[in-house]
């Protein structure tokens, strides 16, 4: 019955999505659309181009329209882990097979949710998401809130989503999310360059490389609780040696920002909040198989359709197999 309630709050906010897009072109012609709105989708439309047309990626329904629910997030993802344990619990459905979250268009069902998992001995996370992809299989449209980001992410989520749509296999959410970062992030490289903005390419791969040791810290922080919770302490002591642990990434966090970043200040408020396995399990889903498949990009000539046909080639294989091959 609960996983009956939980696809019909899905199939409910989608329809509410499909309900309030309206095709981009209409809003872009109607004048009472302000300026900086029509701007922003224009730049939209030409990034959908480019990502047809230059990274080979799917001319399907999804951003041709706009869609403004008046919130800040469309969907609230739930994650879990066991108390003792950085592996993430997963739900299984039709089409998108075993993910390792559950996605509310309802914040206070999300919470509700994670509560009565939190009840039950898990650690918990609830955050919010500003966009989402069907991988192909309904109109996806632009969201109000994605119009008031930077170029690079609003453009560079565009390839992220269409990613999604060129390539998924069900069962393996990390290597789904790490084979869209990666096209992102060529994608955007290759955007600034065509676009006569190539000075910004220094600057984008700053963030990115500070993206990238905010990951490889909190991986290794998980790499070192899986070795803990290995060790079957007594839960007390098993207790007070992951707060330990959550205790010294906060402290490595604070050097890097202080002696790496130069007091650069943007992922303060991750981690403003208590934290546990389940947000570690996150940034694994979307970080953990990302070198690996930067590696095969670089081994393909950086040919991205010769990238995608080599990700492609794994389809018939085992997760753990997959991951052998792609990830390391």
């Amino acid at each position: 019955m609960l996983t009956g309630c939980y696809v019909m709050q899905a199939a409910t906010g989608q329809a509410a999505v499909i309900h309030r897009s309206e095709p981009i072109a209409s809003v872009v012609a109607n004048p009472s659309t302000p300026q900086r709105t029509r701007e922003r989708l224009l730049l939209v439309e030409h990034a959908r181009e480019f990502a047809i047309n230059e990274l080979a990626l799917p001319d399907g329904r999804s951003y041709r329209k706009y869609a403004d629910l008046g919130r800040p997030n469309v969907v609230h993802n739930v994650v879990a882990t066991p108390e003792f344990s950085v592996e993430p619990r997963s739900w299984c459905f039709p089409i998108a097979g075993c993910i390792s979250y559950r996605g509310y268009f309802n914040e206070s069902s999300a919470r509700s949710y994670a509560l009565r998992l939190a009840m039950k001995g898990d650690d918990v996370s609830v955050d919010g998401v500003p966009t989402y992809s069907t991988l192909g299989h309904l109109p996806d449209p632009v969201f109000g809130p994605m119009l008031s980001w930077r170029d690079t992410r609003l453009v560079g989520t565009i390839f992220h989503e269409l990613a999604h749509e060129r390539l998924y296999l069900a069962g393996d959410s990390a290597l789904n999310e790490a084979f869209a970062s990666v096209v992102e992030d060529e994608g955007v490289r290759r955007w600034l360059q065509q676009v006569g903005r190539a000075s910004e390419i220094a600057g984008y791969d700053a963030a990115i490389a500070r993206q990238k040791e905010f990951a490889s810290l909190l991986l290794d922080t998980r790499a070192r609780l899986a070795r803990l919770y290995a060790t079957k302490l007594a839960p007390e002591a098993m207790r007070i040696e992951k707060q330990r642990e959550f205790g010294r990434l906060l402290y490595r966090y604070e050097v890097m920002r202080r002696d790496r970043w130069q007091g650069y200040a943007a992922y303060d408020a991750w981690f403003a909040r208590s934290l546990n396995n389940a947000h570690l399990a996150s940034v694994a889903t979307y970080e953990g198989c990302v070198p690996g498949l930067q590696r095969l990009l670089r081994d393909s000539g950086s040919a991205l359709p010769e990238f995608y046909a080599r990700v492609e080639a794994t389809r018939g294989m085992a997760v753990k197999e997959r991951r052998a091959a792609l990830c390391q």
